[in-house]
């Protein structure tokens, strides 16, 4: 029953900030639609920030496999490389992850939460390290270079997603630099 509430709460909130984002969603209105209470929502999550942090957490984690299924299903571990780093931008075009992730998230909280940024640096700081140990780029220290290139990849997708301009130029413009940057890297 908790875990059921807790889905609940967490679907229906996900919807509502997706749709209207966080600032225009009233907890009365999604608890509502939940066929909960405010009550239930202070329960599972402590407040409606967070709540918004238990979504993002699940994005992210979605976000996640998606991104190891890109580099999985690539032909080389280089190619999966490029092909999730290329992906991560892309994804910034995505209405949900766009709004509830690069628009709210920075705007509430500041930023993603930690524990995904520590998440996205590690499989980064892995995948550079087998690529260093293959010959396929030139020596380089892998942390360092995986948190250079997870800001850089942050930081471009929050700029895609900025409501004014237009989101599939900026991509095409970001996509064009992070290859340059990424061809940099080659052995």
């Amino acid at each position: 029953m908790v875990e059921e509430t807790r889905a609940k709460l967490l679907a229906t909130a996900r919807r509502a900030f997706a749709a209207q984002g966080y600032a225009q969603t009233s907890m009365d209105d999604f608890t509502s639609e939940a066929g909960l209470t405010r009550g239930a929502l202070y329960h599972h999550f402590g407040s409606k920030q967070g709540l918004l942090v238990a979504v993002i957490e699940q994005i992210e984690a979605e976000v996640g496999l998606r991104l190891d299924a890109v580099s999985a299903a690539a032909p080389t571990l280089w190619e999966g490389f490029r092909c999730r780093c290329n992906t991560y931008l892309e994804l910034a075009l995505e209405p949900e992850i766009r709004r509830v992730i690069l628009q709210d998230a920075r705007a509430v909280l500041g930023d993603v939460p930690q524990a995904a940024q520590s998440v996205g640096i590690s499989v980064l700081e892995s995948a550079l390290q087998r690529l260093v140990e293959e010959q396929v780029i030139a020596p380089l220290h892998a942390g360092a270079m995986a948190r250079m290139l997870y800001g850089v990849v942050t930081e471009a997708s929050f700029w895609i997603a900025e409501p004014d301009g237009d989101p599939a130029k900026r991509l095409a413009h970001a996509l064009a630099g992070l290859d340059r940057l990424l061809s940099g890297l080659l052995a």
